[in-house]
């Protein structure tokens, strides 16, 4: 366990249909290290998550999106996943709970699809990232450097591409929660 991660609190920040190892390891890993993780879901209810090619297992809520503040956090973790990010990308009050963590300059972790819900809160322009292939268009069109890196960090916002890079991933994120918030970061 970290003794200077000890303490921290993150929030997840899911719905159905998330890649159920872009949830899990980060989960496991902040915990391991001594961070106190909250699933927070649109709904406050389970969410089920895909697993490679089929429904995987049901992951209980903490909390419920309503219930949910930015100040209650030191940082974000969006997993990945088809559906997911589709859903959270449309909304409105996950697009308000992401960027009031860009805004208070705190690390955002998003790993594969799940940069479709950081184009959507307007966070992106300017920044360079990476993702899975098949959205680093929409990336692009949303004025971002996109590169094809296991791990990229800007300002304390830490892009993944698939859950083969979980490992780079989650090491990345520990760094940024550890160092805290940013200036640099921004909406």
């Amino acid at each position: 366990m970290n003794q200077a991660l000890n303490g921290k609190r993150v929030a997840i920040l899911s719905a159905d249909g998330f890649e159920e190892s872009e949830l899990s390891v980060p989960r496991a890993s902040l915990q391991k290290n001594g961070i106190e993780v909250h699933i927070v879901t649109p709904t406050g209810k389970g969410i089920r998550a895909w697993a490679e090619t089929e429904w995987g297992d049901t992951y209980e809520a903490d909390k419920a999106l309503s219930d949910a503040s930015e100040s209650d956090y030191h940082a974000l973790v969006l997993p990945g996943g088809l559906f997911n990010p589709d859903e959270l990308r449309t909304n409105e009050d996950a697009l308000s709970f992401v960027k009031a963590f860009f805004q208070a300059g705190k690390p955002v972790g998003a790993i594969c699809h799940a940069p479709w819900i950081l184009i959507n809160a307007g966070v992106v322009d300017g920044r360079e990232m990476t993702s899975v292939h098949s959205i680093a268009q929409d990336l692009k069109n949303a004025g971002v450097k996109w590169v094809d890196e296991a791990v990229v960090c800007d300002q304390a916002l830490v892009t993944s591409r698939t859950p083969e890079d979980l490992d780079a991933f989650c090491a990345k994120l520990l760094e940024e929660i550890q160092e805290g918030k940013h200036s640099g970061q921004h909406a």
